[in-house]
């Protein structure tokens, strides 16, 4: 089931109707989430304890947050204010499993997204300076970044769900027009787990929360503090690199090549730079594409794929076709306050 049909999905009475009989599996699956949780809280099982301060960034559901630029941005504005961090990714769809990868040394990109999957590549390119590595084990990553780089702290991508390394600050990002869909846990929704696990955390990041839309907070606990971040398409290039102007986009009929968990935000962000999208290639998140899958495309109009995809993608399987890369940029009007909350947070931690 893809994210991006979950987060469609709403709490009105005909879908209530028709989603009723997941209630059980719903129930099973809150109760596993609840139970993993309160293991951690009430000390029936140990929490990990890293010799650095460890920040958290994480998301109450399937994908489409825009959790990972985040993790960049932020690991940029901490790098500019002079803290020693490196980033800590699962590596989703790379082959790295158990073993700790270093994928960047702050340098240099030592691996390609085969071994450490998509999103730790992408988080090198756009962090040089902090070291990025990829694994299964939180815990022996952190280790290792302190080991090897000296860090001062570790930014834990994709954290939230994850209660085996103790952490000293917990974000939680919520796309600011979804907010929690409908608010059921999967797979009768896109929650990973009810609502009343985000009082855990230390701040709300509100995300894609452009000019003056108001947050969909309905079901987000009172609490932690919020803080609005802007994730906006605004750049464009060839797969080789070449700059672009997105007004390239402006009336022409494009493809789109994603595979990612939310498709339909980057159609709609598509949609907003002019571009008619006439046809689709939609893979799932993480998918490892080959030269077969480029071959495969139609012809007779550029193709557009995310950042996230280009990583994977190689400019000799394009032959004639034409193939633009959308970039995103963040920012936003609380950066001092959230950085200031960040660093505060590390600064205090004593190992």
């Amino acid at each position: 089931m893809r994210a991006d049909w979950l987060w469609r999905l709403e709490d009105s009475p005909a879908q209530r109707l028709a989603l009723a009989p997941l209630l059980p599996l719903e129930g099973l699956y809150r109760l596993g989430a609840w139970l993993h949780r309160s293991a951690y809280a009430r000390g029936l099982r140990a929490r990990a304890v890293a010799p650095c301060a460890v920040v958290s960034v994480g998301n109450p559901g399937v994908g489409g947050s825009g959790k990972t630029p985040l993790v960049g941005w932020l690991a940029g504005l901490l790098r500019d204010a002079g803290v020693r961090v490196a980033i800590l990714s699962r590596g989703v769809g790379g082959s790295v499993g158990a073993r700790t990868q270093v994928v960047s040394d702050g340098e240099r990109i030592l691996v390609s997204p085969t071994v450490a999957g998509d999103e730790p590549v992408l988080l090198a390119r756009r962090t040089p300076g902090v070291p990025v590595l990829a694994g299964r084990n939180r815990t022996a990553l952190a280790l290792r970044a302190v080991a090897q780089f000296g860090v001062d702290a570790v930014l834990l991508d994709d954290g939230f769900q994850h209660h085996r390394l103790a952490r000293d600050l917990d974000l939680v990002c919520i796309d600011a027009g979804s907010g929690l869909g409908n608010g059921h846990v999967l797979p009768r929704g896109p929650l990973r787990e009810g609502p009343a696990a985000l009082r855990h955390a230390d701040a709300i990041l509100w995300t894609r929360a452009r000019g003056d839309l108001e947050p969909r907070d309905r079901g987000v606990p009172a609490g932690p503090a919020r803080f609005r971040v802007e994730i906006s398409t605004s750049g464009l290039r060839a797969l080789d690199g070449t700059a672009l102007d997105p007004a390239e986009l402006r009336g022409r009929d494009v493809g789109l090549l994603a595979s990612i968990a939310r498709p339909d935000r980057l159609e709609a962000d598509l949609c907003r730079l002019g571009a008619r999208v006439v046809d689709r290639c939609i893979f799932p998140d993480h998918h490892m594409y080959s030269a077969r899958d480029v071959a495969a495309l139609g012809g007779g109009h550029p193709w557009v794929t995310t950042e996230k995809d280009a990583v994977k993608l190689v400019p000799d399987w394009l032959n004639d076709r034409e193939l633009w890369v959308v970039e995103q940029t963040v920012h936003s009007p609380d950066r001092e306050l959230l950085l200031d909350l960040v660093v505060r947070s590390i600064r205090g931690v004593r190992r």
